[in-house]
């Protein structure tokens, strides 16, 4: 082999390593950009999900507090409505009372 030849061979070498060193580092660097990235928007949305969850939550509250309102105000008046109807299906009434 001659020197021309070693040197061609090794110059070659040299680049293709240096080539995939670089694409190696670039890829690490894009890696670790998109990573930062993921982390950020991560953050954001956990805060906007949580302020939602609590708006929800606020509001379902409400809401729950306000039908348990109505549904002990429907049963105070079904249960006038249960003494009404027991009064007149009562016994019936004569028209003479009956003196011993």
């Amino acid at each position: 082999m001659t020197t021309e030849t070693l040197t061609i061979i090794l110059s070659a070498i040299g680049i293709v390593l240096t080539l995939g060193t670089s694409l190696f580092a670039a890829g690490a660097w894009m890696i670790r950009r998109i990573d930062d990235r993921f982390d950020t928007v991560e953050q954001k949305l956990t805060g906007r999900i949580d302020a939602v969850d609590e708006k929800l939550s606020a509001r379902i509250d409400a809401v729950s507090e306000t039908l348990s309102a109505r549904i002990d105000a429907v049963a105070t008046d079904v249960t006038d409505l249960k003494i009404s109807v027991a009064r007149l299906e009562g016994p019936p009434r004569h028209l003479l009372a009956a003196r011993g």
